[in-house]
């Protein structure tokens, strides 16, 4: 649905987005991960068509962005990360305002706007101003608005910043409704335990570049090689103690190894297979292993070793 080759956008020197690529399917849900700064919105805008690229393509279900602009307006609905100011408007009247820029009459903009206030859990606010409504509610508004000519691909940026936890929630059940209905999205948030709750698939951006993307099971499943292992051991000896902590050194896929009175550290670089022989050459030495278990990752502790990978934030 998505495929962006090569995007980078300059600034004079400064190169906000720096040969990107990537590829979202149809019928994902990808999430745009990274720090301040990164070029997500950048990224989003241009493939929004607010923003010209210095370099690059951008397809959208098989469309040239660049070459084919207004045919590929129609297929994208966009949620930016700022409501804007829409005084002494009524939601109707906010709908039928949008809907108008595609050609629908207000009788067209009326009846979709009932089953899409109705989706956004907003029924019954049609006569309400803009302006009164909580920000939770503008957003789910927004998110009707960017509906209305029934998109294929939702481009949502930060759609939940800002927002109370339930208004989180709602929005978060609005996102899986759209999924479940066929729709493509792509969506950057800073709350990732949300994203990878949500996603099918991450791409996670650092000063313009995309430094990983792809399935999020894959990218855990890559990740877990530097998940640490704790063992537990009964109470013995030091030198039983030391004698494990030996072995587990002597495996070359042991990293790092630290030990407290009561358990032993391990940062392993082998998979589930490799841990298990770990193991087994415990027990076959008859240490007296009590406890032995692999740290469960995710998506936040991942982001933080790719960003910070010597556990300093990056210069």
């Amino acid at each position: 649905m998505l495929v962006i080759r090569d995007l980078t956008k300059k600034y004079g020197s400064f190169v906000a987005v720096n040969h990107i690529n990537m590829h979202v399917r149809k019928g994902e849900i990808f999430g745009f991960v990274g720090p301040n700064g990164a070029g997500k919105t950048t990224t989003m805008r241009i493939c929004c068509g607010l923003l010209k690229a210095t370099a690059g393509k951008v397809y959208i279900d098989g469309t040239d962005a660049f070459r084919a602009r207004q045919a590929v307006k129609s297929k994208i609905g966009y949620v930016p990360d700022f409501f804007g100011v829409y005084d002494n408007l009524k939601v109707i009247e906010y709908m039928q305002f949008f809907g108008s820029m595609y050609g629908m009459s207000p009788q067209q903009v009326a009846e979709l706007s009932q089953g899409l206030l109705k989706l956004v859990n907003l029924a019954g606010w049609e006569e309400a101003l803009v302006d009164r409504l909580s920000r939770g509610m503008k957003q789910r508004l927004c998110m009707a608005r960017a509906l209305i000519h029934n998109p294929q691909l939702l481009i949502l940026d930060e759609p939940n910043s800002g927002l109370d936890p339930r208004a989180r929630f709602e929005m978060k059940e609005i996102i899986k409704n759209l999924s479940s209905m066929g729709k493509t999205i792509v969506i950057s948030s800073h709350i990732l335990p949300e994203l990878a709750e949500m996603c099918t698939s991450i791409g996670i951006m650092e000063r313009g570049r995309m430094i990983v993307s792809g399935k999020v099971d894959d990218i855990m499943k890559q990740s877990q090689f530097t998940q640490p292992i704790r063992i537990k051991m009964t109470a013995g000896s030091s030198e039983v103690k030391e004698q494990a902590v030996r072995l587990i050194r002597e495996n070359p896929l042991s990293e790092k190894v630290t030990f407290t009175e009561e358990e032993i550290f391990v940062i392993f670089r082998g998979g589930d297979n490799e841990a298990a022989y770990l193991l087994r050459q415990l027990v076959q030495n008859d240490l007296p292993v009590a406890g032995f278990y692999r740290e469960k990752g995710d998506l936040e502790s991942l982001f933080m070793k790719i960003i910070t990978p010597s556990g300093r934030p990056r210069q």
